[in-house]
């Protein structure tokens, strides 16, 4: 199969309705997107992804109306979500009408429903009948694609098409937010800060997703987002060097470059010391860092503010444990 990668949205769609994948833009990654009220289709995604089963998927629409045509119910607080934060990086997990297949949920009750915020996927979205089940379009475990190259360079040949939507504005997967008899719980840190969050609807209450076996919703597994080399996250870079010969080293830095690796060996995410920036580069730098051919990458913890907190949970979901 040869991977084409363009924008024609009209053979995407007879592609999708012909139970095929595609990958699809979004503002946080590409998403590996299928049918999703077809088990034969939804199945293709977890082959080609090599994703366990376990592991439940997003499901994409493209309006507030077409959320409510496959959930049974709104809480208040996830109205107020809905309206302020879409389409943009925020999924809700809603209890599921029985059009939702298994599947999609992993057997669980709730289904993580978002509409996206970018105009390509928003215009295939309208245009088709059903929703898009739509996790990361790359091999399970490794790091997101935010770009068509990134996408095709693990699976081309796997998938017909790449919706090219050029590179994603975000960088970084959506906010999840479950409730507990209406109480807003944060499954997974995302484009959405905890800050915004708790300007919008008030307390939210973050919950421990560390070494979760079955997880509630998507990316909340302990080892995920990894590069193939060794990824080290830490708070002292200087003491890691003296470990590892300089040549062997690659360092992704937050706004400057550390004093003790040449800078050839450094990739800076934002000069201007801003998260915003940081995070849309991220996953970027992750894979030129992966392919330079270095022993090993350090990184230095992000202020755990704002979208910091989203970027050191995936770092520390994709680093080795120290």
């Amino acid at each position: 199969m040869h991977t084409k990668v363009g924008k024609d949205l009209v053979q995407v769609r007879k592609l999708l309705e012909n139970d095929e994948l595609v990958a699809i833009p979004t503002e946080t990654v590409y998403g590996l997107a299928a049918n999703a009220l077809k088990d034969n289709a939804l199945r293709k995604i977890f082959k080609t992804k090599n994703r366990p089963h376990h592991n439940p998927l997003i499901v994409h629409v493209p309006s507030i109306e077409a959320v409510s045509s496959i959930v049974t119910s709104i809480p208040p607080a996830a109205l107020t979500l809905l309206t302020t934060f879409s389409p943009g990086p925020i999924t809700l997990l809603l209890p599921r009408k029985t059009i939702i297949p298994d599947i999609v949920t992993a057997g669980l009750p709730n289904v993580a429903i978002r509409i996206p915020a970018h105009p390509l996927t928003l215009s295939l979205l309208s245009s088709l009948s059903f929703p898009l089940a739509a996790p990361s379009a790359n091999i399970f475990g490794y790091i997101s694609p935010t770009s068509p190259y990134h996408v095709q360079r693990q699976l081309n040949g796997l998938i017909p098409y790449i919706l090219d939507g050029g590179n994603c504005t975000s960088g970084i997967e959506s906010t999840i937010v479950g409730f507990d008899e209406d109480l807003p719980v944060v499954y997974r840190l995302g484009g959405i800060s905890i800050e915004q969050l708790h300007q919008t609807i008030g307390e939210v209450r973050i919950h421990n997703s560390t070494n979760v076996s079955t997880p509630a919703a998507p990316g909340m597994l302990g080892q995920h987002y990894s590069p193939h080399t060794p990824l080290y996250l830490v708070d002292d870079i200087s003491s890691y060097v003296q470990q590892f010969k300089n040549t062997e080293i690659g360092i992704i830095c937050f706004s400057q470059l550390e004093k003790s690796v040449p800078g050839g060996q450094q990739l800076v995410l934002s000069p201007n010391g801003d998260l915003e920036e940081a995070a849309h580069n991220l996953y970027a730098a992750m894979h030129e860092m992966d392919t330079a051919g270095f022993k090993v990458i350090l990184i230095r913890r992000f202020p755990d503010v704002g979208v910091g907190r989203a970027m050191n949970d995936r770092l520390r979901r994709a680093s080795v444990k120290i």
